[in-house]
């Protein structure tokens, strides 16, 4: 039996994580987990699963989570983050929490040897090199959950590093991928939340929209795979057949398909090296789907992934700055302070005032998150 820790049990990736763990109970328990502002779900959760440690986002809600599952510890804020990822027993944690606040519990786990199963971009993108020098330090396994990053971590798995021309990213091209740039002025929040292939939360759905998205998988590609940038490509395929793609020196190619269904590589990170049967799962019929499409990516259509792609060539600091600018101006989208190109356009100040730290210790990340954020809120303001 795996003992699994969640962050982020009512997200996108935290529910279909639980649907892994509720289809193969006799393989995983969930002994901990931790919930924003869902409080009735954390309930529900909870009472189904027979969790031992709860953290809730509000201190306000802890005494109400106490009288549903008096069984249960509940704690709040960073101490029941960093609890849920280190302190629950666990063999396996899962980071589906949205945002840099899944860094320091991650940073936590590591250090008590827990293999990491990470669906949070920022984590990554904000402090890559801090978490994988832990990793290595611990000796633990950083295990992708990104439908792109599974793909490239199974097409690489037993393949000499050495002999990888460049990894190719795919990108479905989100909810305004038909739009030119001049079509997107003045598109509406419900708009951009309305995804053709996948279903996510609001805040990855946006930045599938900008396609910050891929510029954050890309940054999180040369942390995992130890890749120069410019041997990643990002390539536009509407169908989200093939997750992602490696080239070989000799020019063959190695890519992973399947049916747009986050639980696979959700599962597989729970169960690697091994592989469990998705009984719900839809299998591929190529047959069916009669064509794939492939086209370049038009890096002055989708300024966000080229701002993603400029930070991370630029290093340090320059990554915190456009995750938290990013995150910031998505926040002012979603409440109808900004318009959409405005993301974009707040992201590329935020990263010209900025003067990059080469080498930031976790105190300069987390200062400098705070600055950017505040950077862009007061654009507004």
């Amino acid at each position: 039996m795996k003992k699994i820790s969640l962050l982020g049990a009512t997200g996108s990736i935290g529910q279909q994580t639980l649907d892994v763990i509720r289809a193969h109970s006799d393989q995983f328990q969930l002994v901990a987990f931790s919930v924003g502002q869902n409080v009735e779900q954390a309930i529900h959760i909870a009472s189904e699963f027979h969790v031992p440690l709860i953290s809730v986002a509000n201190e306000s809600d802890v005494q109400t989570v106490k009288n549903a599952v008096p069984a249960a510890q509940v704690l709040t804020g960073a101490e029941g983050l960093e609890a849920v990822a280190s302190e629950s027993g666990a063999d396996v944690l899962v980071n589906a929490v949205l945002g840099s606040v899944g860094l320091q519990p991650t940073l936590k786990a590591i250090e008590k040897g827990i293999p990491i199963a990470i669906a949070n971009k920022e984590t990554l993108v904000t402090a890559g090199h801090l978490v994988m020098a832990a990793a290595k330090k611990y000796n633990v396994p950083i295990l992708p959950v990104d439908s792109e990053h599974s793909a490239l971590f199974q097409a690489l798995n037993g393949e000499n590093p050495k002999q990888i021309k460049k990894l190719v990213i795919t990108a479905s091209g989100g909810s305004f991928r038909d739009k030119t740039r001049k079509e997107l002025e003045g598109v509406s929040v419900e708009d951009a939340l309305n995804h053709p292939n996948w279903s996510m939360g609001s805040k990855i759905t946006i930045d599938s929209a900008t396609m910050m998205n891929k510029g954050l998988e890309v940054i999180e590609a040369h942390v995992l795979f130890s890749m120069p940038y410019d041997r990643i490509e990002v390539v536009l395929h509407k169908e989200s057949i093939i997750h992602s793609m490696i080239e070989f020196v000799d020019t063959s190619v190695m890519a992973q398909l399947g049916t747009p269904d986050m639980r696979v590589p959700i599962q597989y990170a729970l169960t690697y090296p091994d592989r469990l049967p998705m009984g719900s799962g839809k299998s591929l019929d190529l047959t069916e789907i009669g064509k794939l499409h492939f086209e370049k990516m038009d890096y002055e259509r989708y300024k966000a992934l080229d701002l993603a792609i400029q930070a991370g060539k630029a290093g340090g600091t320059a990554t915190t700055v456009l995750n938290a600018a990013n995150e910031a101006a998505v926040d002012l989208f979603l409440k109808k302070q900004i318009s959409f190109l405005a993301i974009d356009e707040m992201i590329e100040k935020a990263l010209e005032q900025h003067s990059i730290i080469a080498t930031p210790s976790l105190e300069e990340i987390l200062a400098t998150d705070n600055e950017t954020r505040r950077f862009v809120q007061n654009m507004v303001h």
